[in-house]
Formats: C-alpha cells, sequence, structure tokens
C-alpha cells in the first residue's frame, strides 16, 4: 500500500508534537530505569532506547516527507547528544535512512506526475527506470534515457508534497522548538522568514533548473569538479530532468584509501567554502546525498534548490571576522558584532565570549596544521557553535544571527559535518588563506584550480 504523504496543517503539527513528546518521555523512561542497573543493563537499555528512538524519528519525520524530513536528514549526519555518546554512530546510521534510502512511492503515483508535466512517458523517454536511484525529503530520483541516447536523471516531486511543505511553514513556530538545538535564534522572526523563503525556493523546480544550467555551464569543463547540466525542455513544476552522474555515491566513498578520500575531501571544500568567498554565492546543501564521484575521477555535485547568493557587504563582514579571530583581535570582532545588532553588550557577553564562539563555529579554517576531521571533531564543534544548552558560550549563545547568514552558516557546519563523515585530512588553513587572505594557491588541486579560473575569467560572473 501506498503511503500518504499528510498534508494538513493540524495533521503534520499533531504528528511532529506526538514524536516531540515520545522523545522526552522516552528519555525520562529510560533515564528511570537505569537506576540502581549494573553497567551490562545500563548499555542494553540505552543500546534498546537508541535504536528506538532512531525507529521512530525515521518512521515519522520519513512518511511526512517535505520540511519534516529535511530537519531529520539534517539529523543524521550528527552524532548529536539525544542518545548515549556509545550509541550515537548506531543512531546516526539509523536515521542516515532519511537521507539514503527514504520511504519509496509506488511508480504508478509518480508516474502521473511525470505525465501530467511532461506528456506520456514514451514521448519524452526512451527507457525508464521505474526504481528510483534516490529517495528525498521533497522527491524520488529515477534513472532514463531520452530519445537521442543521452542517460538522465528524473527528480520528480513526491504528490501533494508542495502542500505538505506550506503546512510545515505554518507550523514554523513549533519547527522554531526543535531547530533550537542547532541555531539558537530559530525563533527570531527575520530567521524564520529566511527559512521559510529558502524552503518554497527548494520546491521551485523551473528555478532549480534555471540554477543548475548556470552553475555546471560555470564548472564545464573543470579539471576537478563536475556539475551535470538540466534538460531545460523537460523540466516542468513537478519534475527536473538533469544529466545523470554515473559513479560511487558516498557510502562507497567513505570506503576508498585514505589518499583519496583526501583529494575528494579538498574538494568538497573548493566547491562549497572556497566558491562562497570567490564568487558570492554558495550550495546551501552540502549533505553527503549530494557528493558523488563520478566515472572519470572528478568529484560531482547534485541538488541545486537551495543555491543562494549572498551580498559582497555581508560575506565581508564574515572574512573579517574570521580574521579577527585568527589574530585573536576579541575587542575588534566584538565590536563588529555590536554595530551589525548581533550581540547587545547589555546581555554581558563578553569579547572574549564571541572569539570563544567563533572559534567553536569556524576555528578548522584557522589552525595551521593538518587536521582530520572526524564524526566526533565535527559534531562537537556544531554542537559547542550552534547548541543554546552548550555550557562554554552563555554569553554568545544570545547573538542574534542575521538572517542573511542563516544559510551561509548552515553551508558552513554542514560541510565540516560531510568532511567529518568523509575522515578527510588536510592543513584547511591553507585552503582557507586563498579567499581569507588573497593568498595564492598552496596544494597542487588549488593551483589547478587557480588556472582554471584564470583561463575562463567570463564564466565567474555566470
Amino acid at each position: 500500500m501506498t503511503p500518504r504523504v499528510p498534508q494538513g496543517r493540524v495533521a503534520r503539527g499533531s504528528r511532529l508534537g506526538r514524536l516531540a513528546a515520545g522523545q522526552a518521555a522516552r528519555g525520562v523512561g529510560t533515564r528511570l530505569a537505569m537506576i540502581g542497573q549494573p553497567e551490562a543493563a545500563r548499555r542494553a537499555l540505552a543500546e534498546r532506547s537508541s535504536l528506538q528512538a532512531a525507529q521512530q524519528i525515521a518512521a515519522v519525520l520519513g512518511s511526512m516527507k517535505g520540511a519534516a524530513m529535511k530537519l531529520g536528514q539534517m539529523l543524521s549526519v550528527l552524532d548529536v547528544d539525544l542518545v548515549p555518546e556509545s550509541h550515537r554512530e548506531m543512531f546516526r546510521q539509523k536515521l542516515a535512512e532519511l537521507r539514503d534510502s527514504a520511504p519509496v512511492l509506488d511508480f504508478a503515483d509518480m508516474r502521473a506526475v511525470i505525465e501530467n508535466d511532461l506528456g506520456p512517458l514514451a514521448r519524452v523517454f526512451a527507457e525508464f527506470d521505474e526504481q528510483p536511484v534516490a529517495a528525498a525529503s521533497i522527491g524520488q530520483v529515477y534513472r532514463a534515457r531520452l530519445h537521442d541516447g543521452r542517460a538522465v536523471a528524473v527528480k520528480v516531486k513526491y504528490p501533494g508534497v508542495d502542500k505538505a511543505v506550506l503546512a510545515d511553514m505554518r507550523n514554523l513556530q513549533f519547527f522554531a522548538k526543535l531547530l533550537r538545538s542547532f541555531l539558537p535564534s530559530a525563533a527570531d522572526t527575520d530567521v524564520l522568514g529566511e527559512i521559510e523563503r529558502n524552503m518554497h525556493a527548494e520546491l521551485d523546480y523551473r528555478r532549480e533548473a534555471r540554477t543548475q544550467h548556470r552553475v555546471a555551464t560555470r564548472y564545464r569543463d573543470h579539471p576537478y569538479i563536475f556539475v551535470p547540466d538540466s534538460v531545460g525542455e523537460f523540466c516542468g513544476d513537478h519534475v527536473l530532468v538533469t544529466e545523470f552522474v554515473d559513479g560511487l555515491d558516498f557510502g562507497r566513498i567513505r570506503q576508498l584509501p585514505a589518499a583519496e578520500r583526501d583529494r575528494i575531501g579538498e574538494l568538497v571544500y573548493h566547491f562549497y567554502i572556497s566558491a562562497l568567498f570567490l564568487d558570492q554565492e554558495f550550495c546551501a546543501d552540502p549533505h553527503p546525498g549530494n557528493i558523488l564521484l563520478a566515472a572519470d575521477g572528478r568529484v560531482a555535485f547534485v541538488d541545486f534548490g537551495l543555491y543562494n547568493r549572498i551580498a559582497p557587504e555581508h560575506l565581508e563582514l564574515e572574512r573579517q571576522v574570521l580574521l579577527a579571530a585568527a589574530d585573536d583581535r576579541a575587542e575588534d570582532l566584538f565590536r563588529m558584532w555590536e554595530e551589525r545588532g548581533i550581540i547587545d553588550a547589555a546581555t554581558g557577553v563578553t569579547p572574549e565570549d564571541c572569539l570563544g564562539y567563533v572559534w567553536s563555529a569556524a576555528g578548522w579554517h584557522l589552525v595551521d596544521e593538518a587536521i582530520t576531521i572526524t564524526p566526533e571533531l565535527a559534531t562537537s564543534a556544531v554542537v559547542l557553535a550552534v547548541d543554546p544548552r552548550s555550557a562554554d558560550h552563555r554569553g554568545a549563545r544570545r547573538q542574534l544571527l542575521p538572517a542573511e547568514h542563516v544559510f551561509s552558516r548552515r553551508a558552513d557546519l554542514f560541510t565540516f559535518t560531510a568532511l567529518g563523515q568523509l575522515g578527510a585530512t588536510a592543513n584547511w588553513h591553507r585552503l582557507a588563506r586563498e579567499w581569507l587572505y588573497d593568498e595564492p594557491p598552496t596544494t597542487e588541486i588549488a593551483r589547478g584550480i587557480a588556472a582554471w579560473r584564470a583561463a575562463h575569467p567570463a564564466r565567474a560572473g555566470l
């Protein structure tokens, strides 16, 4: 039987409410059950609670899809302290099902969506594999072949997902309660508005097709990076057709030798972080499901629903903040944030609070030595940076994150977590110095990218 996507505000809100209440009750019950139990029993109870929690969250958020499932996908790349430390990897693996193998709808339902947009399937496609190759928060992806022979990926929205996401947006105040564990200022009106605008943008497949074509054009013939182009004539309101990437998914990339994972990690950094500062635009969805290793050795990046531009003055503020932190100029950092309204000195936040906060959130860009990013390191940095319960930043947690920085910070933090899943090693500071200090590149890959950019100056404005 085909699972339905709940669409109404009340239905979706009540399911989320039951989920939150269930997790709270489960945590209390498990803690009470552990009182007086020997160590072996406590471990068994912790394992059972972790699995039950992960199964419930995966089932509820996965069946809801839309914005609710997006939250689950965000959870899946973090070893968040929802469960005992000894069982966080188990919890993460279960939640990763939301990223890699979300509940699948029957093809008959998805075929109706395709044909409503494009007409009869056989008129557009010479071949169409009815088994999806991926299932995500807003749609499923299929492999097909056009009549001209091109292999393509066909991303199709779930029936009714637009209404479901709109219902989630109306429940945004409830989401704010869940998001506070990621973002202290999530309840701020401007921040919620920015999240809502981006969720609407992710539903706009025609916009995404135009964006992906522009980015693919920019990266055409790139020596190390591949962005599959969209096929504009076959993209509609609910269907997005792009070139198919034939290669390894992230799960198999993680099994590659360390040297190859390090190479891929550097390219992930260049695509998600360096491009933000060099091109003043960025992809705000750097989770592992969007990273592939193409057959020709290039790293491929997909999914451009959350692709944003950032104004030069906002980008310069981020750069100046990092420069101040790198030089331990706490007073300068404090003054910049106070002038921008990010902090209020009346709350008791100190320059040292601000400096410590930036180092927690972005210190990996500032340490001039080789660092292997592990899941534990990435998660601890994210939790220290954005968890409002963190004892290390009781003053800085009252900062007001400007709305225009919400998704650029998300891109930075979730690039870090993706690299943590990869276990990549690099001197990330040396990569950062290109955009932080406008210095020449220091690695072979970075020099190759710089040479390619110099040979294609017109593409920087695309």
